[in-house]
């Protein structure tokens, strides 16, 4: 007789148990104990067809069956593999599988390793073509309850979304959740009040997201406000008080934190392109250098543009040209593209702060006036200048300007640039301030 169906051959059975959800499984007594016990009790019945029960648990708690990505599952697949399991029994088929196709690849395996599958509350036999059509049947009824189920979920979904009912999931900055409603959290609304004020006012996605980072402005989680989030929290209609389904907006059972007016005010700042908004947000960047350019004859060069078709192009001009007067020296230069003297005036400040003597004073000053920068992080930013200078906007780079630099003379020879050498140091901190926030992100 063939040892496999000698009724003196023992039989390793495994129990597989699973549950879709979590609830209950801290009970003392819970679902997958009910689904073992009565396993065991069949195994037990089964004692004189020499059926014994392994001792290894595998158990899956909170797990779809319409997946086979489960732990306790895939542990199972493995000692099956290794020759461990001759019959695996569980209490109902769609314990194991509720999706037709996965159920076919893990019968076809266990008929490659010669193991028998029983479902306790269902009497089939895998090895026969009428058990094989049996459990079709079965899965195929199992998995369109598995369907029918998730259609009433999403159905159920949809009704409480048009009914303004608040659904789970993220919580946006301005509420938290009670009872499982929103409710204004007082200091958080504040905070995105001023948000959307101050996208209205600044009319840049960029500008404002630099602005918030540099204040510390976080967001629900704790982290530093990127742009992707801003974007989101301008274009969430949770804080117009309405509940939104597939892109469809209704009225929330929550309070508004945005009035309509505000709300759309950004609404048409963002209905602009991004480069439409930056082209405006330059247009209104202050010039770096006004205010400190003068030609040889000691008239200031005032900063104007003209534009050519959608391009703009920025200059600084002499006022005794505007003013039609004497320019003394016609070699001199009394129109100078803003661009290449902004750029050189920078080349000149990155220069005058690499040489020993400004780092020596610059260290010196910080010594006597803080303790917040050691000496490695400030020769750090006098050497790492170009990677903090890029980090700032215009308005910042035109104030750090303003701070660094005396005066710059236009004369037919180049460029004289007179150094403030005695705000270096407070420049330094400020220009720090932006490196300690990133990299607390």
């Amino acid at each position: 007789m063939d040892s496999k169906t000698s009724p003196n051959r023992r039989l390793r059975c495994a129990i597989y148990t699973r549950k879709s959800t979590e609830e209950g499984l801290d009970m003392e007594f819970n679902s997958l104990d009910a689904q073992r016990e009565a396993c065991e009790a069949y195994i037990a019945s089964q004692r004189s067809e020499g059926w014994a029960c392994l001792r290894e648990r595998y158990d899956d708690g909170g797990f779809s069956g319409g997946t086979l990505d489960r732990p306790a599952l895939k542990q199972l697949i493995a000692d099956v593999e290794d020759g461990l399991v001759d019959v695996i029994v569980v209490y109902k088929i769609d314990r194991l599988s509720r999706a037709l196709m996965d159920f076919s690849k893990l019968v076809e395996l266990f008929d490659r390793h010669g193991v028998t599958f029983v479902s306790v509350t269902q009497s089939f036999n895998t090895t026969t073509s009428m058990g094989r059509l049996t459990l079709n049947i079965l899965l195929s009824f199992a998995q369109f309850e598995r369907e029918v189920t998730a259609e009433r979920i999403r159905d159920k979904v949809a009704a409480s979304r048009k009914k303004g009912m608040w659904m789970g999931g993220y919580v946006p900055l301005g509420y938290d959740v009670v009872d499982r409603k929103l409710i204004v959290n007082e200091a958080e609304a504040a905070q995105v009040q001023r948000i959307f004020g101050r996208f209205v006012e600044l009319g840049s996605a960029t500008v404002l997201v630099r602005e918030l980072r540099r204040e510390g402005a976080r967001n629900k989680q704790g982290t530093l406000i990127d742009k992707g989030y801003l974007y989101r929290l301008l274009k969430n209609r949770v804080y117009r008080g309405e509940a939104v389904h597939k892109g469809k907006p209704y009225p929330g059972e929550h309070d508004a934190i945005i009035d309509k007016a505000l709300w759309d005010r950004a609404h048409a700042i963002l209905q602009e392109s991004p480069r439409k908004r930056a082209n405006n947000t330059r247009a209104q960047t202050p010039a770096l250098l006004k205010g400190l350019i003068f030609s040889e004859t000691g008239a200031a060069m005032t900063p104007t543009t003209t534009k050519k078709g959608p391009k703009l192009y920025r200059y600084y001009v002499s006022m005794d040209v505007i003013r039609n007067r004497d320019t003394g020296d016609e070699t001199a230069p009394t129109r100078l593209a803003a661009g290449m003297v902004e750029d050189a005036v920078v080349t000149e400040i990155r220069r005058i702060l690499q040489t020993p003597e400004v780092v020596t004073q610059v260290l010196a000053a910080l010594k006597t006036k803080t303790a917040e920068i050691s000496e490695a992080d400030a020769l750090g930013a006098l050497h790492e200048f170009d990677t903090l200078w890029s980090q700032l906007f215009p308005a910042e780079q035109a104030r750090i300007v303003q701070l660094l630099v005396r005066r710059i003379t236009v004369t037919a020879a180049g460029l004289e640039v007179d150094i403030r050498r005695e705000g270096i140091a407070g420049v330094i901190r400020e220009m720090f301030a932006p490196r300690e926030i990133e990299a607390a992100a």
